[in-house]
């Protein structure tokens, strides 16, 4: 069975920069999107950024000019680039892959101190 492993994560003071990365154990057919999700305490997951298989990125509002999504579709790994990070953006992140069949990851912690 397939599954993505996340890196990366990790505690950072505010300002600072951290790098995700996600890489499938496997092969996964049909990929369309990949993405990254986070949940903070007490609040919903949320969608973060995500990059089509053509380059196309979307990205939250609150990370917009800080965070920067890119991919490896020969690897079928997805990154994010995160720059001057907020306490804010702590959360649990999760890596995300959609293909004929749809991928998560278990999450890696990132905490930004102020």
């Amino acid at each position: 069975q397939v599954q993505l492993v996340e890196s990366g994560g990790g505690l950072v003071q505010a300002g600072g920069s951290l790098r995700l990365s996600c890489a499938s154990s496997g092969s996964i057919f049909g990929i369309n999107v990949m993405g990254w999700y986070r949940q903070a305490p007490g609040k919903q997951r949320e969608l973060v950024a995500r990059i089509t298989t053509t380059g196309n990125t979307n990205y939250a509002d609150s990370v917009k000019g800080r965070f920067a999504i890119s991919r490896d579709s020969a690897k079928n790994t997805v990154y994010l680039q995160m720059n001057s990070l907020k306490p804010e953006d702590t959360a649990v992140y999760y890596c995300n892959i959609n293909g004929v069949l749809t991928y998560w990851g278990q999450g890696t912690q990132v905490t930004v101190s102020s």
